[in-house]
């Protein structure tokens, strides 16, 4: 079954579509190797069920704070580019940070990007090794480079960050980007307590023009101690077409299993296809609508503890102003429908969670 599951996806990666957040074609290197840059990025979200915690619900890892004016992330950050030798570091804050990294010890709680890397030969093959973004997903924690506001729910819900080593290996003509790696695990900075399995990750990215980009990613592995060890293989599908000039539409499908139990031949599945149109109406302004649905019966990733699990539809609409280059101002109305009854509302639960959200985010 897994077999058939990974050869379909393989068929769908050649209609699908997709937008890189983590490799990026090589440019001109800088007279100066060193460079210095920055992002921060405030916001303020009412989410209409009023949590009396502030707390947005559990799967919702950005903007997760309730009627108050916060900080999502914000960092600094070092670069050091040249022919051979390449390296960054950014140190972060935020309630990003403290959603997505809970899980990590200490310092590394703050630690948004630490790689270094160097090319192997004369060819555009890099070997590049630490923490860095992750290679699944067309949406990353910087939101201005993102359509949307808020993050999709199946964004919020895979790796955002990872750590490990990889191999990237760029064509001469920069179409094809092709990529290898070993992890720590599905978003790890450290590998669970118990867990002696290195996960591994794949990702094809190919640009037949400048206006698509076609994208395949996987992640095969664990994230419990091999007493308890359930394989799961997560396959990453999506992509970017520029219609016109003012028109866009990313289009994306996620879909993983994960054995019920050790060594069993059942498995769980979810899925989660999102559709993005983005409509550029007047110099610096732009509406983008949003559609997705999430299912995660067995909780593989949302567990929610009732009969059908996480099946839930999503709809939202943003419209952004961008004054400069690097400053966006953006506000969102965004909604929740659910099979079961999973939001709390006062000492009511109910199935369907409606919020807004503005945020500003600044680059230098």
């Amino acid at each position: 079954m897994k077999t058939t599951l990974f050869t379909a996806m393989i068929l769908m990666n050649m209609i699908a579509t997709a937008q890189d957040t983590t490799l990026t074609i090589e440019t001109p290197l800088p007279a100066n190797p060193l460079s210095f840059s920055g992002y921060l990025e405030t916001y303020y979200s009412y989410d209409f069920n009023k949590p009396v915690d502030n707390n947005r619900p559990g799967f919702i890892y950005n903007f997760d704070r309730h009627n108050e004016f916060n900080l999502n992330l914000g960092f600094v950050k070092a670069s050091y580019n040249t022919e051979k030798v390449r390296g960054n570091l950014a140190i972060a804050t935020g309630t990003y940070m403290n959603a997505n990294y809970a899980a990590e010890p200490g310092v590394l709680k703050n630690i948004y990007e630490a790689n270094a890397g160097f090319k192997l030969g004369k060819k555009n093959l890099w070997l590049d090794a630490g923490i860095f973004s992750s290679h699944i997903g067309w949406e990353g924690a910087i939101g201005k480079d993102n359509w949307t506001l808020t993050r999709s729910i199946v964004a919020d819900n895979s790796p955002y960050f990872e750590a490990g080593a990889k191999l990237i290996y760029t064509t001469d003509d920069n179409k094809w980007i092709l990529s290898g790696m070993a992890l720590n695990g599905f978003q790890r900075i450290k590998r669970v307590d118990g867990n002696s399995l290195m996960s591994f990750g794949t990702q094809i990215t190919y640009k037949p023009n400048a206006k698509a980009t076609l994208n395949y990613s996987t992640f095969i592995g664990t994230d419990k101690p091999d007493t308890v060890r359930q394989m799961r293989i997560y396959h990453d599908v999506y992509g970017i077409f520029q219609l016109t000039d003012k028109l866009g539409l990313t289009v994306g499908f996620d879909i993983a299993t994960e054995e019920k139990s050790k060594n069993s031949s059942d498995i769980n599945t979810l899925y989660s296809p999102v559709i993005i149109a983005k409509y550029a109406f007047a110099d610096k302004w732009s509406l983008t609508a949003r559609g997705e649905y999430y299912s995660d019966e067995d909780g593989i990733i949302i567990a929610t503890g009732t009969p059908n699990g996480f099946r839930t539809t999503g709809f939202s609409m943003n419209l952004d102003y961008a004054p400069s280059s690097n400053m966006l101002f953006r506000i969102e109305g965004r909604t929740f429908n659910s099979k079961d009854d999973i939001f709390t509302k006062g000492s009511q639960v109910k199935n369907s969670n409606t919020f807004f959200t503005t945020s500003f985010a600044f680059s230098f």
